[in-house]
């Protein structure tokens, strides 16, 4: 089952991988054309129905596998406007090849005759909401005729995650899906075939280019809807929570505070103008000023916890109270990760250990990262938090659903890439569910690290990395 915004990132992924995605519209209009083929009779009449997009180019490819039945195509609007270039090209095909094509610029026109099959090709997954015209006045059109009914992907009108229509829809015998079952689907009456196209496994497995389209943001955003970030750190170390700060505002934050001791408050603020630091009475994490930091916690969306803290007993003790008192989202880093074991919390955490770190929470890793996937995995499971585990090839799993990102390179094993990648999961985990944020951050902090090896060679430093993370997450080719 799959959604169909995530089918849209598996897309753009297996075309990451270098499976084009013509090839996968040659594959969707193969798959559709065998069941039009199961329905029909050679010679039966067939209406194609199709707009401008790819759905449209699904359409196209399926009408040249349909030599045997008299094929009519009809195109919602201007060829010019036609907004994919392989569905363009599909469509020039069939002109070309002088198949039976009929533009339709006044959708109260379309005249589909008495076709024994109608193929309803007007949008896909992608589109929701209300239809607009020419597609309402097409779908009535439609639902008019006395004949069967194959729509691509999903019925035009209906959402596809959850079956229902806003308005008028068209009603569909029969649906020819790809890839995986979409949720709304099964709330259908009508026939649903699932087609595999080709995608690799690979697509849904490995966080590539697609997964950067699980962030958007609203031109009427305000200050705070991206998210507020609390980092918890310093005191030993004073670089690691600024680092981390830092790296949550680059990847996309709107506000980062830091919670700190008061004799490093100062020192931590030095680092940039941008951070806004909180310090608490101490001079490092203990429990007396637990309640405080929870309490600021409170009014954040995300606190990453861990940076810089140290490995002293009354700190880990005040970590272990922190941990089972918080009921946000926490992403934990460095020497707080090794009592997550030991805290029952009812709070979401996301938990960024290398295999080190890993094996000291009672963890198990392996030199093979597909050996490495499936410990991970469990371990997770057994846990109840989301794990993103460092290496060569990053694990991301909460015990259902397991990532691996393969960016990055061994210039990263320079100190304070770690706080960066926290930073960045903290930041991305308040738009984001645990493994997506996880996913997405470590192939973010991956790409940041190669744009920089690329460009300079090894020698990278870790704020390297903070400067580059916009790039990355936006796709940007060096």
């Amino acid at each position: 089952m799959i959604t169909a915004d995530e089918m849209a990132v598996v897309d753009a992924n297996a075309e990451a991988l270098g499976v084009p995605r013509k090839q996968l519209m040659e594959s969707s209009g193969n798959a559709v054309a065998r069941v039009v083929r199961e329905l029909t009779d050679e010679g039966d009449r067939v209406a194609f129905v199709c707009g401008r997009g790819n759905n449209g180019g699904d359409a196209f490819v399926t009408a040249r596998f349909l030599d045997d039945r008299e094929v009519t195509v009809h195109l919602l609007g201007r060829p010019e406007t036609i907004s994919t270039d392989i569905a363009r090209e599909n469509w020039d095909a069939l002109v070309t090849a002088e198949y039976d094509v009929r533009t339709v610029s006044d959708s109260r026109a379309l005249d589909l005759g008495g076709p024994d099959l109608v193929v309803d090709a007007m949008l896909g997954t992608g589109v929701t909401g209300a239809l607009r015209e020419p597609e309402a006045t097409a779908a009535d059109a439609i639902g008019a005729l006395d004949c069967p009914v194959v729509a691509v992907d999903v019925p035009s009108g209906v959402d596809a995650d959850t079956g229902e229509a806003a308005g008028v829809a068209v009603d569909a015998d029969h649906v020819v899906t790809f890839h995986d079952m979409k949720p709304g689907l099964s709330n259908l009456d009508a026939e649903v075939t699932v087609a595999d196209i080709g995608i690799p496994e690979a697509a849904e497995l490995f966080v590539e280019a697609g997964d950067l389209q699980r962030l958007g943001r609203d031109p009427q955003s305000h200050k705070g809807d991206h998210g507020e970030v609390l980092v918890v750190g310093g005191g030993p170390y004073t670089g690691a929570p600024a680092l981390a700060a830092q790296a949550a505002l680059r990847a996309g934050a709107d506000l980062v505070r830091v919670a700190c001791p008061e004799s490093v408050a100062r020192e931590i603020q030095g680092y940039s103008e941008n951070l806004i630091v909180r310090p608490f009475d101490a001079d490092r994490l203990t429990p007396d000023v637990v309640d405080a930091v929870l309490a600021l916690a409170a009014d954040h969306d995300v606190t990453v916890f861990g940076p810089g803290l140290g490995s002293d007993d009354a700190t880990l003790d005040a970590v272990e109270q922190f941990l089972f008192a918080y009921q946000g989202t926490a992403v934990v880093d460095a020497d707080a990760l090794q009592r997550v074991p030991d805290v029952e919390t009812e709070a979401t955490l996301l938990c960024t250990p290398h295999q080190g770190e890993l094996r000291k929470m009672g963890g198990e890793t392996d030199e093979d990262w597909r050996t490495r996937m499936d410990l991970v995995e469990s371990f997770a499971a057994d846990l109840g938090h989301t794990l993103l585990v460092k290496g060569a090839y990053d694990v991301v799993s909460d015990g259902e659903t397991t990532r691996v990102n393969r960016t990055g390179n061994p210039g990263m094993t320079v100190g304070g890439t770690g706080d960066v990648l926290a930073g960045a999961a903290g930041a991305l985990a308040c738009v984001l569910d645990p493994v997506d944020a996880a996913a997405l951050a470590a192939y973010a902090n991956g790409t940041a690290g190669d744009r920089v090896v690329d460009r300079q060679g090894y020698g990278l430093v870790a704020t390297d990395l903070v400067d580059e993370l916009p790039a990355a997450l936006r796709g940007e080719a060096e």
